[in-house]
């Protein structure tokens, strides 16, 4: 049960995005740990609860990790263990109003947490983050330009508790009501009184995407012949797919040259993704290179957080069993070192991302206060066309562009490739995993800085402060009944008990 009651909310993510689930989809699990016989129990379903959300919300994964990913999700599933506790700590029985009050701040709290920690790069990265299903709601990413994602997941629990106490707790349910209030109350004054991104402008960016080419130079060739496509649409970028360009540009000159040609065709820079072996350095790099119609015009970004197994394997020696398992990595790619914002020759500047680094909110967020106008996030889901995760993988550019009140350009080889504008909205059409075009998109840019790019994920060092002074409340009472034990007169002592030593 407590899997099952873990994996509800899966729908409320692409492919399906039942947003509206998610306001509720916490709910059965909520009451199966607070109807739990003992604490411990309500722990053992907080992890399995845990595990069945990461299994459902990346199901997607099971035919290249097979046996792996139910371990990596047995693994992370851990993280739920306290909130499991702690809804059962403050929900068991009859809690009173002052618990109730407290679990409507705390609970939200310990999810955060949770998705906090996972969120670290080496543990696979903040996919299928709560607040993440809101990605086509509009109050929702009004809400992630003040806060994030993590604002949006702080209140999606809220909700998710409220209604859980109206259900099992009746003497407190004025208390839930005041909850669904007052989150109800943030959301109108955010829409009503935070300013939303200005609108100076527009660029015009091509999103060239071959479809589901087998092999790097047909893929290669059918990109070019797309590119060719774009000679007078007056565009200011062309945005190639990631790993669009399988060998290193310095070693092969040539190819260089062939894309300075499109460059100069296209009457726009080029931006290809190479994936290949660097002549100048050691191992294989994902790097996001520009091209104008000179050649390479020297700016460079390589990727700094790799995809666990699909990119490398961690702690090879002790897991490279899992390349005789699944379509893990042969051989580890090599990361970068920094962020990198280009400027294009009519000033414009944009901040480079690729593959699943959309997931991560403070690199577009830091690639925004670096001065990026527009975000580019270059992909390839191709390993998982019938799946949910390309959906998955374009929803979060809506996400990243509220967030930071820029632009994203979400270019896929195989789809789907989608753009948002500043404020989360989509612009022009989507390109399905079906689609092999290359697709002009007017995208307003965006002007101003959003309280989350100028704040930073405030929720989160809000929820670790609740919970500090949680923690510190009580210690301070299990002192205290400590202290006020009489060394006399031990309270857990029967009456005909005598002290060793005393007559």
């Amino acid at each position: 049960m407590a899997l099952l009651a873990g994996a509800l909310p899966a729908p409320a993510f692409p492919a399906p995005s039942l947003w509206w689930w998610a306001y509720v989809a916490l709910v059965p699990w909520l009451l199966l740990m607070r109807a739990a016989p003992t604490g411990r129990r309500a722990m053992l379903d907080g992890w399995l609860g845990g595990a069945g959300f990461l299994l459902a919300a990346h199901h997607w994964l099971m035919p290249s990790l097979h046996v792996f990913i139910v371990i990596l999700a047995l693994l992370l599933g851990l993280l739920w263990v306290p909130w499991g506790w702690l809804t059962h700590r403050l929900l068991h029985g009859r809690p009173g109003p002052g618990q109730v009050a407290a679990a409507l701040v705390l609970l939200p709290s310990v999810w955060l947490m949770a998705e906090l920690v996972r969120s670290w790069q080496y543990l696979g990265g903040p996919w299928g983050l709560l607040g993440a299903s809101q990605w086509q709601v509009a109050p929702a990413l009004r809400l992630a330009s003040v806060g994030g994602v993590w604002l949006l997941g702080f209140l999606l629990v809220v909700v998710n508790v409220a209604v859980t106490v109206l259900i099992a707790v009746a003497r407190a349910r004025t208390v839930a009501l005041a909850g669904l209030t007052a989150c109800g109350a943030a959301a109108a004054g955010v829409w009503a009184w935070v300013p939303t991104a200005k609108e100076p402008g527009t660029v015009r960016i091509a999103v060239v995407q071959p479809g589901v080419i087998q092999g790097p130079g047909p893929r290669f060739e059918r990109s070019a012949e797309l590119t060719r496509k774009l000679a007078d649409r007056h565009v200011d970028l062309v945005v190639w797919g990631e790993s669009s360009v399988a060998q290193d540009l310095t070693t092969h000159p040539e190819v260089g040259r062939r894309l300075a040609a499109l460059s100069r065709t296209a009457g726009a820079d080029l931006l290809v993704n190479v994936d290949a072996r660097r002549g100048d350095m050691p191992g294989i790099y994902k790097s996001s290179v520009l091209i104008g119609p000179n050649g390479p015009t020297g700016q460079r970004y390589d990727k700094m957080r790799l995809v666990p197994f699909g990119e490398y394997i961690p702690a090879r020696p002790l897991l490279g069993w899992a390349t005789s398992v699944g379509k893990a990595a042969g051989e580890d790619r090599h990361r970068g070192t920094e962020p990198v914002v280009m400027k294009l020759p009519d000033s414009l500047r944009i901040g480079p991302l690729v593959c699943f680094e959309s997931a991560f909110p403070d690199m577009s967020r830091n690639l925004v206060r670096d001065g990026a106008q527009v975000l580019v996030v270059q992909s390839s889901t191709s390993t998982f066309q019938k799946s949910w995760a390309p959906a998955q993988h374009a929803s979060l550019a809506a996400l990243r562009s509220a967030e930071t009140w820029r632009p994203m350009v979400h270019a896929t080889l195989t789809g789907e490739s989608a753009v948002f504008g500043p404020r989360g909205e989509p612009v022009g059409s989507r390109m399905s995993t079906s689609t092999s075009a290359a697709t002009v998109y007017t995208v307003p840019l965006g002007q101003g800085t959003s309280p989350y790019v100028r704040i930073g994920p405030w929720p989160v060092y809000g929820a670790m402060a609740a919970l500090a002074v949680y923690c510190a409340a009580e210690g301070g009472r299990a002192l205290r009944r400590r202290t006020d034990r009489s060394p006399d007169q031990p309270s857990d002592r029967r009456p005909d008990q005598r002290t060793p030593g005393r007559p």
